[in-house]
């Protein structure tokens, strides 16, 4: 049986007149590696702060094993502006290192001295310098020697998520720590999480991230813990199901109080024990009432005007910077329906390819055509900021009670209800909202500005789960351009119908499909060029002279003798591999339409008992992709 490392027991906490916290009892193991997911505003930020210490519940208990180490990435995190970044890392392991110290300061062999080298090994310490530099490069961080206090906002998060790792605790307590990573740092924490010999509780929106790290998903709903095994798409199957049995049992409820309201009107006299029995049941089972319902939020994009027969067009454009050659050669063609995704680490030029598509910043070789009834709407990282003392309201009217929503108008109450804004919240101040609430408030007021091209920088910063599965609805129904920057996988894959990847040294690639197909395509490329390489190398060792390498076929150059000669592909064949790859778009079209629908909020409503069936189907599409993909290998 695993050991418990820390409990939280009937935990009560109270915001005001709201319970976020009702009686909740949370436990967690060794090995477990649990996702923590819940609306924004539900508690889960403040329920890891009582776990690691920092604020106190209103009433409850938190029991933690002996010599428990936490190591916490809060989303409000301070650094030592005194220090370097490579010392603002090191303060992360400072029980290593007292550890060490002691250690090493001993006068001989003692019971102390095998007490600390055996927790000197079990956190790793002896490779603490190690571990020190590889989460700096991997993370992204500025170099080792930088002072901290001009760093950026994202560079400091990256610092900090350094620090929470290096000590290699029992316990990793991580809130939202793929926020302001780029594509490739995230697939490092991924793989450095997948290893990681403690255990783990994290927040986050990503939800690629939590099925490839999670083997357990816990939900904060109204106020209690609701436990999942799995990953993230085992929860969205089992939460379902889940709210499908709810559904049931709350419509044999209401057919209960039917047939028996009818009784009771009648007004039986209680002379009998079996009559009261009755009418005591009635009323009980009335008062339990129906399980509470969520608000959703509803397609938040307003319908755009009319595009023109031109949108925007780049031709081979390209953008220098201080001597630096960001980008060159991208050429692409917006039509209505186009959603381009684009992606790569930070500082390599994806935002300003924003500002040359919106015409904020001239392009230094190639052309940006502009339609002449392209409006821009452009939600850029940084957003803007919300005034503390003003209300919902006030913060969106700019004079007007109303919203332009596309031909008709939108009274501003109505707009905000989108958003799940209730009546008592839009009156509410700013200073007494939730992290969730300014979010959604933010995007309500971006978005309230309409346009027909939106471009968004790093939309799914901040937004709860819900939020972004709405969010992704409606830009995949929006009938104008989307071109969104975004290191969310799971996002770019339903969303995106061409994906922009910046991949360094200025080597920008342009592919249609989403993340997972450009995945694919880079994948089987490296393949084909290890095959040339190792073919070439084999020519070498048997005395031949190395071929040049073909484009694009690098395995022609591989030598007789050692490999068989390719044949010549059949006229059928030829056809199959023409066609193989909108047959691959097909097919992953499918697989993307299907876990919309899975993700979807109304999925427990239009499936229910049919789950099961669905989730094979999926299965099966899926499989059918990567038949494809395997077949495409073989006819190239």
């Amino acid at each position: 049986m695993a050991e418990s490392l820390i409990a939280a027991r009937e935990i009560v906490l109270k915001h005001n007149t709201r319970v976020l916290l009702d009686h909740a009892s949370l436990a967690l193991c060794t090995g477990d590696r649990v996702g923590l997911v819940g609306r924004n505003g539900s508690g889960k930020s403040t329920f890891l702060k009582i776990l690691f210490g920092t604020v106190p519940a209103d009433s409850g208990e938190i029991v933690k094993a002996r010599d428990l180490v936490i190591g916490y990435l809060p989303q409000e995190f301070t650094l030592d502006p005194t220090l370097t970044v490579g010392e603002n890392v090191r303060l992360g392991a400072q029980h290593v290192l007292k550890l060490i110290e002691e250690f090493e300061n001993l006068p001989g062999h003692t019971s102390r001295h095998d007490y600390l080298e055996d927790r000197i090994n079990h956190f790793d310490g002896w490779n603490l310098d190690h571990r020190i530099k590889s989460a700096i490069s991997e993370l992204g961080c500025p170099p080792a020697d930088s002072p901290v206090t001009n760093l950026s906002g994202g560079e400091k998060r990256r610092v900090a998520l350094a620090r929470a790792l290096v000590a290699q605790p029992d316990l990793l307590i991580l809130d939202e720590p793929t926020n302001h990573l780029d594509t490739e740092s995230i697939g490092w924490l991924t793989e450095y999480l997948g290893t990681y010999p403690g255990a783990m509780l994290v927040v986050t929106h990503d939800r690629h991230f939590l099925d490839e790290v999670a083997t357990g998903i816990v939900e904060l709903r109204n106020g209690v813990f609701e436990r999942y095994e799995g990953g993230y798409t085992d929860y969205l199957l089992a939460r379902a199901e889940k709210l499908a049995t709810e559904e049931l049992v709350e419509h044999k409820r209401q057919m209960f109080l039917r047939k028996e309201l009818d009784w009771v009107r009648r007004r039986p006299k209680a002379q009998t024990s079996k009559s009261k029995v009755r009418v005591d049941r009635f009323y009980e089972v009335q008062e339990q009432g129906p399980p509470p319902e969520e608000g959703e939020m509803d397609l938040v994009v307003p319908p755009p005007p009319q595009l023109g027969n031109r949108v925007v067009e780049l031709e081979d454009v390209g953008l220098q910077y201080g001597g630096r050659r960001l980008f060159s050669g991208i050429s692409l063609q917006f039509a209505g329906g186009t959603r381009v995704g684009v992606t790569g680490r930070n500082g390599l030029g994806k935002t300003s390819l924003l500002r040359v598509i919106l015409g904020e910043t001239p392009p230094t070789e190639g052309e940006v055509r502009i339609g002449a009834l392209t409006k821009f709407n452009y939600v850029d990282q940084s957003r803007l900021q919300l005034r503390e003392d003003r209300t919902a309201l006030e913060e969106l009217s700019d004079g007007s009670e109303w919203v332009q929503w596309g031909e008709d108008k939108l009274s501003l109450r109505g707009y905000l209800r989108r958003f799940l804004f209730t009546d008592d919240r839009l009156t509410t101040p700013v200073k007494l909202m939730s992290g969730g609430e300014r979010s959604r408030l933010l995007l309500a007021r971006i978005l309230k500005k309409g346009g027909n091209f939106l471009v968004l920088d790093e939309p799914t910063n901040d937004l709860d789960l819900p939020t972004l599965r709405v969010l992704e609805e409606a830009l995949v129904s929006f009938p104008g351009c989307v071109l969104v920057v975004s290191h969310d996988r799971y996002f770019l894959n339903r969303v995106c119908t061409n994906i922009v990847a910046f991949e360094g040294e200025g080597r920008v690639v342009t592919s249609a499909g989403n993340y997972d197909y450009y995945v694919e395509k880079k994948r089987r490329a490296a393949a084909e060029e290890a095959a040339w390489a190792a073919a070439q190398k084999a020519a070498a060792k048997a005395g031949g002279k190395p071929a040049a390498k073909a484009a694009p076929a690098p395995a022609a150059a591989a030598p007789a003798a050692p490999t068989p000669k390719a044949r010549k592909l059949s006229f059928k064949e030829q056809r199959e591999l023409d066609g193989m790859e909108a047959a691959i778009e097909v097919a992953e079209g499918k697989v993307t339409e299907m876990e919309a629908r899975l993700a979807s909020p109304e999925f427990h409503k239009t499936i229910g008992a049919k789950a099961p069936q669905f989730m094979a189907e999926l299965d099966a599409a899926r499989a059918d992709v990567a038949r494809l993909y395997t077949r495409w290998a073989e006819l190239t």
